[in-house]
Formats: C-alpha cells, structure tokens, sequence
C-alpha cells in the first residue's frame, strides 16, 4: 500500500512541473554550504512560503554529487501519541513527481526484531506531514539510488528515544544521511521567539542530550505568552542527539534562521513559529596554525577583557532577562575570530557554582563564549539558575581549549597542564587541565574520577576507553 501525499497543494505545490521551479527558486536563496561532510541536517516543516527558505538552506550544505544509500527521515507526530515509533513498511511514498522509494526490507527488520520500540502501523504516517515536506528536498539533491527510512514517533519520554536511538546508531554511517524534521518556537510573539529559539538552537549545539531538555524545560518554566512548544520534534531531535553524543567527529553547527513573522506578505508578528537550519557534519573543521596549537594561544591582555566582558554581559542579559543581540564587540580580529573549544566556569566566594563549555566549536570564540556563559548560568543541571542576587559575587574563569589529541599512553598525560576527555561508546567525561591542580589528585585519580564522575563508565572504565588530551589557556 503506497502512501500517497497529505499535504502536496497545501505545503507545497501539487504540480510536478511547479514543485521543481519552486524548489529551485528556496536553492537560489539558500544559504552555500562549506564543504562539510553531512551526516545529518535539522529542517523546518512549515509550508514552503513560510519555512522553506530556511529549509534549503539546511540541504545545500549537502555538496552536490553525494551519494546516499538510505536517507532515514525522521519527525515526531503531530496526530497520534503512542509508544516508541513507527516505521512505514506497508510500500513507497507517492509524490508530484513519482515514487520515493521506502527500504521496507529494512523497516520489516526494525519492526520485527525491536517490537517494544517499533511498529509497523502505517497510520501515524497517512496525514502526517513532518516527513513528506523533506522529501522534495532529498529527490532534488540526490535524484535517484537512495532509499528512505520513514519514521515517526509518537512519545516525547526521553528514555525511549534513548532506546530508540541504541537501535538507530549502527546505521549512523557514512553511506546514509539523517534528516531530522522539525520546527522550533510555536506561537509567541516574535521577539519571544528569536530569544527562545536562540536558546533551544544553543542547547542543541552542546550535543548534550540533557542539556536539551533542562532548556526546554526552562523554557516552558517562563510562562512566555503564547508559547506552546520550543521544539515540537523534541523527541526526533533527541533520538539525534543520544546517537551522536559522545562522537569526537560529530559537529553541529547553525546555519539559517527564520520565524513566520519574517514572510513579508504573511508574517504576522504576534504569533509565530520559529526555524532553524542546523547541520551534524564529520568533516574536521579548517583551523589555522594558531588554532593547531597544541601549546594553547597566546591571547593579549585586550583579548582576554573582551572575553570576560562578553561572558560577564551575557550572564547579565541572560539572569536579568534582557533580552538577545545586546551585546556588542568592536574588533573581533585575532583570536576572538579563531574556532575552538571553550568552557566557562563559575565560582561563587570560592565554590563552583556552574561549568558548561564545548570541546570544539564551529563558531568564533567571542561568540562561543557568549553563548557558553549562558549556558553555564542557566543550564548546568548540578545547580539551580544563577538568580539576580548572585551577579555581584561571581567570578568568571574562561578556558580556552587547544584541539584535542588522542593518545595511547597515559604516561602523555602531564596533569595540571593537560585536560582529559574520556570516551567509551555514547559516554564521554571530561576534566579540565585546573582540576587536576586544585584537587591534588595523582594521575590514576585524575583518571578514575573522570571516568566514574563524569563519564559514568566505573572508575577502571578508562582502562577500556579513548583517551584525548588537550590544553587550556585560563583567563580570569
């Protein structure tokens, strides 16, 4: 039973003829890609005169010529809850311009071998519109030799899109792309949902499952006007996640961002649906010969004020409610331009009172910091939200990350200089070079503690782990 369109003369154009030009005219729009090596993208799923912009920009990252050999398309249901997901296994997707082909051989296997998280009903599929707003994209970029993977879910629990994703991420390879369909912010005014959507947009960037959903859970806590949902593929968006966390080769990175609001001719600005275009790439990122350090940078006196000012106005704006884009830096040359990883931390009259950051990053760093203080303020689950009373007695310490090197022997560690990462399948904890100084720890203990505290693999687990080393230059 082949599925036929739900939507095609609703979201998009029902003609063939007129699906092509349109979706020729969102390319010409859409923002280049660089080169990466895509392995999933995150696209919006509105109509196309409102989100598809913002869509194609999603897909061009892809360079043309790639090949796929399945293209698993994943989305959240928007008619039907239920539990664990369904893959339609019943025949193909009928669309303006023919047949996309399903592997429902695979979908058959998935279903039969993992029944308490797979199902093989095809209803949550028939007026589900998640899934086929993607595939125009997907035939104009890759024309032919692929199959899809259609899959919706129907819970938001977060324990079963873990289970879901343990099943999923063998197939998190090379040979196959994951797109992941979702929308962002529903329904505030649209300052409201440039500033929620920024948020949910940075929680995903940490490529930190947990992060994630202590955002959105902060972000409903906020009563905004309006709000009904921050990510209504919440549930797609962390099957993702808890397949890539933990991935060294894994970066996410932002690409486009638009809200309904921003339609010229039917943008309403006081209730909106936000957009974002987001990419998981392996491809390592381009970094200069100062970047390549393994001895750290050498940042200026004025550097390292700006870094703190940026990261002491972003805490501000954050805690105070402010609002976004306030923040303002005048010469963002040198090192503030250079993408690497950073880590904020808090200390409150001596004692940690917060510590977010990211290993590496694809961003410059002025802005990563802006955005990683944030973070730490609001967001580390260890400690409640920075409240207003808190600002005067913070103290900022900033953590410039060099890239981080794989080693085979742990007598390469030099504990108060280097900085473990620790990884073993999904897990992965990480220590930074100070930690080691201030507690005293030997090198076994340095070891131990990552493992067991921070990654959660049992105080021998690094025995039976990766192990990367980085340095760090402090500014505080």
């Amino acid at each position: 039973m082949d599925r036929k369109p739900a939507v095609a003369g609703k979201f998009y154009p029902q003609k063939a003829a007129e699906l092509q030009n349109e979706i020729e005219r969102l390319f010409s729009t859409a923002t280049p890609g660089k080169g990466k090596k895509v392995r999933a993208l995150i696209a919006p799923h509105a109509g196309y005169i409102f989100s598809g912009e913002v869509a194609a920009s999603a897909f061009a990252q892809i360079d043309s010529g790639t090949k796929y050999k399945r293209v698993f398309v994943i989305g959240s249901s928007h008619t039907a809850g239920f539990k664990g997901a369904s893959i339609y296994c019943e025949g193909d997707f009928l669309m303006p311009y023919g047949k996309e082909i399903v592997d429902t051989k695979l979908g058959r296997e998935l279903t039969e071998d993992y029944p308490s998280l797979f199902t093989s009903n095809p209803s949550p599929h028939i007026n589900e519109h998640s899934l086929e707003v993607q595939l125009p994209f997907v035939n104009y970029l890759l024309k032919s030799g692929y199959t899809i993977v259609p899959i919706i879910i129907g819970t938001d629990d977060p324990t079963i899109c873990r289970e879901i994703a343990k099943v999923l991420k063998p197939f998190f390879i090379e040979e196959n792309l994951f797109v992941i369909s979702t929308d962002f912010s529903h329904y505030p005014g649209y300052k409201d949902a440039n500033e929620t959507d920024s948020i949910t947009k940075s929680a995903i960037l940490t490529n930190n499952p947990s992060i994630l959903l202590k955002a959105l859970k902060e972000n409903y806590q906020k009563r905004i006007k309006g709000l009904s949902t921050s990510l209504c593929g919440a549930s797609a968006v962390l099957v993702l996640m808890n397949i890539t966390e933990g991935n060294p080769k894994i970066k996410y990175g932002a690409i486009d961002y638009k809200n309904s609001g921003d339609n010229s001719y039917y943008g309403d600005k006081e209730r909106v649906v936000g957009y974002w275009a987001i990419t998981v790439c392996e491809e390592p990122l381009q970094r200069s010969s100062l970047e390549a350090s393994a001895a750290g940078f050498e940042i200026s006196a004025d550097e390292k004020e700006s870094l703190l000012r940026i990261a002491k106005e972003s805490i501000d704006v954050t805690v105070l409610k402010r609002g976004k884009n306030r923040i303002r830096v005048k010469d963002t040359s040198g090192v503030l331009s250079a993408t690497c990883g950073v880590f904020v931390t808090l200390h409150k009259k001596g004692r940690l009172r917060g510590c977010i950051g990211r290993i590496e990053s694809n961003i410059p760093l002025y802005k990563a910091v802006e955005e990683v203080a944030a973070l730490t303020a609001y967001y580390d689950s260890r400690f409640p939200p920075v409240g207003p009373d808190e600002l005067k007695d913070l103290e900022i310490e900033i953590s410039v990350l060099s890239p981080p090197v794989k080693i085979r022997d742990i007598s390469q560690i030099k504990p108060g200089v280097h900085g473990i990462i620790i990884r073993r399948d999904n897990r992965s904890g990480v220590f930074l070079p100070q930690v080691a100084t201030e507690t005293g720890w030997s090198l076994e203990e340095y070891l131990g503690h990552c493992s067991r505290d921070k990654a959660g693999i049992g105080w021998d687990g690094w025995k039976s782990a990766d192990i990367y080393i980085f340095t760090a230059t402090i500014i505080f």
